[in-house]
């Protein structure tokens, strides 16, 4: 057999065995603990109803709901189809993300450094408590951050082998994939983390090779129908989607967690540990001047470090300039953060597995406690719910998120939720109840799930029994029927209403 042919086969084992192991180690915990809230309460919840619903138009209690598109929601849908409706089937799309950004990686740094390296840079990546439990997080992030980094990686390639139009049309599909799953950052970041690089080297006819009208048409292919037929289903959602949550999320501080230019330096720092030992060595390794002088071997080495920098770098200052900074912004940092520390490992080798095993531990650790102590789920009430109600009974939902009840309930009817709707300072606060109240402008008829005080005897007083999920301190007005409590949680209580009686109902 060629020498050429084994190097093939041996590499291909090689990636089969790793990239096997980087799927067991992210499938196997996805189902140890409940889903928190908001986020995964919320995501998780978009699914369920499109897979009792359209499956094109992501609702959230039956209200369309534009925050994201829809590729997260398609994903978690087909798997709550296959695996059924558990939380398992609810993380199959971040993991699917994680998994990507790993191949990813795996393909980058084995093309340029060879199997050892790229064995080290996914082993990194994988037990990163970052990375780790953002690839089992159910939203939209990792799986953005792992589109990102496969057009990266593909363009990239495509830079480097000239005619390699497959890669071409590779970069511009996971670009395509990114925009489905989170929105315009799924184009833009890998824009900005290739297109400087090889300005700056002078590569003008890579860049033209990237430009390529093929790879144009794929993204419009894949990208543009979703986006037109939601328009054309609801005027008024690429102003919504583009202006507000794209441009104006960006531009102000007007939403949530506003924090220091410095929370994604930092926010890496901590949450690569233990690895964050090894990032002097990995900028001493990135280093052009230093040993190895920046020509030969040496100098390509320097140069891909330097490109790996720059993608860090392009991910870190993009999200800090904007107040509003949440922690997954930051995953797609974690490739070329992970290939830099792979590269600093080589400083320090004997260390490498006892930092490996701790980290994994920690990995570990953090699943088990966090699913011990539970601290935002409503899967016991939900349950509950789903043992004692009988079909057609309605739910109402005090004045609170309780995004995973309906799932966790198996509820085939959207729940009722009270709140101060008339509030006017309700459009100005990054709020979930801004998140319903933004998307009852795309359909009135279905905001009658949006009750208002005045409208609440139309539901207390039916004559069918009702059921009602609060805060755990809620105490009902004194003019409502008598509610029975039925199940206290560790942060929600369940009651039932007789659907008569009361002063509410005189």
């Amino acid at each position: 057999m060629p020498p050429q042919r084994i190097a093939r086969e041996s590499s291909g084992l090689a990636a089969g065995v790793v990239l096997g192991l980087l799927a067991v180690w992210l499938l196997c915990t996805l189902a140890v603990r409940p889903l928190m809230l908001p986020d995964e309460g919320r995501y998780t919840e978009v699914a369920w109803e499109m897979l009792r619903g359209d499956p094109l138009v992501p609702t959230l209690y039956g209200l369309p709901y534009f925050h994201k598109p829809p590729l997260t929601y398609w994903i978690n849908l087909a798997a709550l189809e296959l695996f059924g409706a558990h939380e398992f089937a609810a993380r199959v799309a971040p993991a699917l993300g994680g998994w990507l950004m790993g191949a990813g990686l795996w393909w980058e740094v084995r093309g340029r450094q060879g199997l050892a390296p790229a064995q080290w840079a996914v082993a990194v990546l994988a037990t990163m408590p970052f990375f780790f439990m953002g690839a089992q997080f159910a939203n939209h992030d990792m799986l953005v951050a792992g589109c990102i980094t496969m057009s990266v990686v593909c363009a990239r390639q495509a830079a480097r082998q000239p005619g390699a139009l497959g890669w071409v049309v590779g970069a511009w599909a996971a670009a395509a994939a990114g925009v489905l799953a989170k929105g315009l950052i799924g184009i833009v970041l890998p824009a900005l983390a290739v297109l400087p690089v090889l300005l700056w080297r002078r590569e003008g006819r890579a860049v033209l090779r990237l430009l390529h009208p093929a790879g144009w048409l794929v993204f419009a292919a894949l990208a543009l129908p979703w986006f037109i037929e939601m328009q054309r289903r609801f005027p008024g959602f690429v102003d919504y989607f583009i202006v507000e949550q794209h441009l104006r999320r960006y531009a102000t501080a007007a939403f949530n967690n506003p924090q220091p230019f410095w929370f994604f330096p930092a926010a890496l720092a901590l949450l690569a540990l233990p690895w964050t030992l090894w990032l002097v060595p990995a900028a001493r390794a990135a280093w052009p001047f230093g040993k190895g002088g920046n020509s030969g071997k040496g100098g390509q080495d320097h140069r891909d470090a330097l490109a790996d920098l720059w993608w860090l770098a392009v991910v870190v200052a993009f999200f800090s300039w904007p107040r509003s900074k949440l922690l997954g912004y930051a995953l797609p940092a974690l490739p070329p953060l992970a290939a830099l520390m792979a590269a600093g490992i080589r400083t320090r080798p004997q260390l490498a597995p006892w930092v490996l095993g701790g980290a994994a531990l920690t990995c570990l650790g953090i699943v088990a406690g966090i699913g011990q102590m539970q601290p935002t789920s409503h899967r016991d009430i939900g349950r509950s719910l789903q043992v004692q109600r009988q079909p057609g009974e309605e739910v109402l939902f005090i004045d609170g998120h309780f995004f995973d009840v309906p799932f966790y309930a198996r509820l085939e009817v959207n729940p009722h939720i009270w709140s101060d709707w008339d509030d006017p300072a309700l459009p100005r606060r990054d709020h979930w109840r801004k998140e319903l109240h933004d998307a009852a402008r795309f359909d009135p008829q279905a905001a009658r799930v949006l009750v208002r005080t005045r409208e609440l005897p139309r539901l207390l007083c039916s004559g069918r029994p009702l059921w009602i999920v609060s805060t755990a301190g809620f105490q009902a007005p004194p003019d409502w029927p008598e509610l029975t409590p039925v199940t206290k949680g560790r942060h929600a209580s369940l009651w039932r209403a007789p659907g008569r009686g009361g002063a509410v109902c005189g």
